[in-house]
């Protein structure tokens, strides 16, 4: 059983997580923020930031770290915080990179059908086993719609979703109204849940099986 205190610590260390993401995420969605992580070091909290263009978050001479060290400081009580930017490995397997990406064409006037096809193959052939793509509110009319894309395999349950699956959500702000952009990404895994492997039976042993069925007949 877990105790008072170790379940305290992970619930606000999980909150702190989600408030750091969520300011994040809504500020610099420009530079393809894709992920944070937040480490209780002797010294302080040590943040790590993934993101898909790191020069725009550390800015000119780390301006733009230091801004963000002093609102960490200042309004979530972090002490002395130290920020690492890194660059996504591979940032067209990355949901929430993808989804930004969507929402800065939307920006700049792209149809949403060629930015969701061109999204959407960009992925596969960056070795996704499969991918959704959803863009929801008024994309033809005064009523609000959706619009979805998929190709390959994509899980919505099971317990691949914990582990090779990778959903993020963005929005973005257009004349008609609010766009909800929701990508789904299946990574590549070694092996699938519902992969079958047919195992390769030598001549000896399919000769074994028909003496074993000629003596039971």
């Amino acid at each position: 059983m877990v105790g008072p205190r170790i379940r305290d610590y992970f619930l606000s260390y999980g909150l702190v997580k989600v408030m750091i993401d969520e300011l994040l995420a809504y500020y610099f969605k420009d530079a393809g923020y894709a992920d944070v992580e937040v480490y209780k070091t002797p010294l302080g909290h040590r943040v790590v930031v993934y993101a898909e263009h790191p020069g725009r978050l550390i800015g000119r001479g780390g301006s733009v770290l230091k801004k963000i060290a002093t609102v960490l400081q200042s309004r979530l009580g972090l002490e002395n915080v130290s920020i690492t930017v890194s660059p996504v490995i591979n940032p067209d397997l990355n949901a929430r990179v993808v989804a930004f990406r969507i929402a800065r064409a939307l920006e700049k006037g792209i149809p949403f059908r060629r930015v969701m096809m061109f999204m959407l193959r960009r992925v596969l052939e960056s070795g996704a086993l499969g991918c959704e793509i959803v863009i929801s509110g008024k994309l033809r009319g005064e009523r609000a719609s959706y619009e979805k894309l998929r190709g390959g395999r994509v899980y919505k349950a099971g317990d691949a979703v914990d582990h090779i699956v990778d959903r993020a959500v963005a929005h973005v702000l257009l004349k008609p109204g609010v766009y909800g952009v929701e990508v789904v990404i299946v990574k590549p895994a070694a092996q699938l849940p519902d992969q079958v492997m047919l195992k390769e039976i030598s001549s000896s042993e399919v000769e074994k099986i028909r003496q074993e069925l000629g003596e039971a007949s």
